[in-house]
């Protein structure tokens, strides 16, 4: 028999769109949220990946319905970002023409699918109606004090002109359009993801989630447990602190390396050394982070002339620094131990540094890094090198060091220098300093009168229009923030918006979010898993903190659609 797919699907299309047949309850008793990723609506629509999560989060929502459960899956857009920028650089249509043109395209192709969208809940993240509410939850987190500026070294894509947060960048390349990027040193805006790092990990064991993607935010995160000691210097009174997760290997320390930008370097360094710091420092702090930790990478460095004092021996110890220990980790300083660690055994060959031996295990022609008894180590000898509790107490009690807990986690970094992205709501006043806009004010649209073309500043700051506003607090003239925050913010949230996406006064209602969250079901792309997942459960806690939504955590279960892969090996994705 004939099946005339044209006319009997548009038919039934039809049907559900005049019927509402899939519109879900505003609130519900029985109810049960499965949620595909919200996509970045490009020009080019919808390609095969789109569906393959699509269908499967449709089959689960058709099945709930059929086992009597009212269901939420709604579709939106997340529709700010650079695509659409660079394309209205490159055309000089406006971003906005080409996203709504862009989103009635992907529209259209999903509903020609035939699935089960509750299109009464469509949203986009660049409808100020939508980011006004991304405004005024910066804003919730400033007043908290977990929205902060400050000046430090980012990542910077020369190619978007833009600053990228560490999680952007990969394999030392911009994650978006793979240029390689730099270092730069700019007064940016941060939020406090870090005061959540605990909460962060050790929520993870109660989620139904893949272990892939527990286990990667759980390395992202890095919570190390160790010591921090202090070691005095000989020249001065001053000391350096260093944290590490090997307090058992105390004795075994022979130097101490510096991140190039530690704060105490330049009172380092000597007449004779200077030349060669500075010059060091320079070309260090020209790699980015990712690059200074490839282990496989030669073991550069650079002697200051200074020396330090073991706390347990009194040896001398040679300060040296080396592009290989960062600033942001830990103390920005390395105790080196190279018999029994990899990277100090290189560094110490390729600079003829001493190398001492506190482990019972290996030879003195090889780097051991397993377990055993402490040897050459005063007191310790004899005690496993795994007891770390007896060792740290001992650190503790002879006044050279503390119990320590560190993270390899960083504050996220929310600024952007492009356009296409929501304002910051924050004012500048020379007499009343840093103001945020107030609430009754937002949003904080985005002008028309911009230039698009990127600069290193914000498209926004030549904005005329955008530019000259009145204080909130004298009245006097002030200026407004000229960067954009991270599409991420957007994303972030919205799939509490879902639940109520209509409401002018607030975010979603409370007994909207009571009633359908958190997400029973979420399925996306495991890139997401320190992006994405990591922000939005970071802004589901501190809004629970804020206004007790009832819930810590954004996604119950979550499921990965996998990947469809091309000939030659390479994902299937918008931009191939």
């Amino acid at each position: 028999m004939a099946y005339y797919h044209q006319q009997v699907e548009r038919k039934w299309q039809q049907f559900w769109a005049d019927h509402s047949t899939f519109a879900a309850p505003t609130t519900t008793e029985h109810g049960y949220y499965c949620l595909g990723m919200f996509p970045y609506p490009s020009g080019a629509g919808l390609h095969i990946g789109h569906p393959k999560g699509y269908v499967a989060t449709d089959i689960v929502s058709r099945m709930k319905r059929a086992q009597g459960f009212d269901v939420l899956q709604p579709m939106g857009w997340d529709s700010f970002g650079l695509p659409a920028e660079n394309y209205a650089i490159k055309t000089g249509v406006h971003p906005r023409d080409t996203t709504n043109q862009a989103i009635e395209r992907f529209r259209t192709q999903l509903q020609q699918l035939g699935l089960s969208y509750d299109w009464q809940r469509e949203i986009s993240t660049s409808d100020p109606s939508y980011y006004k509410w991304t405004q005024w939850l910066f804003l919730q987190l400033y007043e908290r004090g977990l929205a902060y500026k400050k000046e430090a070294a980012v990542n910077w894509c020369p190619l978007d002109q833009t600053v990228l947060a560490n999680e952007q960048v990969v394999d030392g390349k911009c994650e978006r359009c793979g240029t390689q990027t730099v270092q730069r040193q700019l007064a940016q805006w941060f939020l406090k993801i870090t005061n959540y790092a605990d909460e962060l990990l050790d929520d993870l064991d109660g989620l139904d989630w893949p272990e892939p993607i527990k286990a990667m935010q759980r390395n992202w995160i890095g919570r190390s447990e160790g010591a921090t000691i202090t070691f005095s210097l000989k020249e001065n009174e001053q000391t350096i602190e260093v944290f590490t997760t090997r307090p058992d290997t105390l004795y075994g320390v022979t130097y101490l390396v510096l991140a190039p930008e530690h704060p105490l370097v330049p009172s380092l360094w000597t007449d004779q050394t200077q030349g060669q710091v500075q010059s060091y420092i320079q070309q260090a702090t020209a790699k980015t982070e990712l690059d200074r930790q490839i282990q496989t990478q030669q073991k550069t460095g650079v002697f200051t002339g200074s020396y330090a004092i073991h706390p347990l021996t009194g040896q001398d110890l040679p300060i040296w620094i080396a592009d290989y220990v960062l600033a942001t980790y830990g103390t920005g300083a390395v105790m080196a131990v190279p018999a029994h660690d990899q990277r100090d055994w290189d560094f110490a060959h390729a600079h003829q540094l001493p190398i001492k031996r506190v482990i019972d295990g290996g030879t003195d022609e090889e780097v051991f890094i397993g377990e055993g008894l402490l040897v050459n180590s005063g007191e310790w000898n004899g005690i496993s090198s795994t007891d770390t509790v007896a060792i740290t107490e001992s650190i503790t009690k002879l006044g050279v060091g503390v119990s320590t807990r560190q993270y390899r986690l960083r504050d996220w970094l929310v600024s952007r220098q492009r356009y296409w992205g929501p304002p910051i709501p924050i004012i500048y006043c020379d007499a009343c300093g840093t103001q945020p806009v107030p609430v009754a004010d937002l949003p904080v649209l985005l002008p028309d009168d911009v230039d698009f073309r990127p600069t290193g500043e914000s498209p926004l700051a030549r904005s005329q229009s955008f530019q000259q506003v009145a204080c909130p607090k004298c009245g006097g003239n002030a200026r407004r923030e000229s960067d954009t925050l991270d599409t991420f913010v957007d994303s972030s949230w919205y799939f509490l918006r879902y639940t109520d996406p209509a409401n002018p006064d607030t975010f979603a209602a409370a007994d909207h979010l009571r009633s359908w969250l958190p997400v029973d079901m979420y399925v996306g792309g495991a890139e997401h898993a320190v992006l994405h997942l990591l922000y939005a459960r970071f802004i589901t806690k501190a809004l629970d903190d804020q206004l007790r939504l009832g819930f810590r955590e954004p996604f119950r279960s979550l499921r990965n659609q996998g990947l469809i892969m091309g000939e030659d090996g390479r994902k299937m994705s918008k931009s191939l």
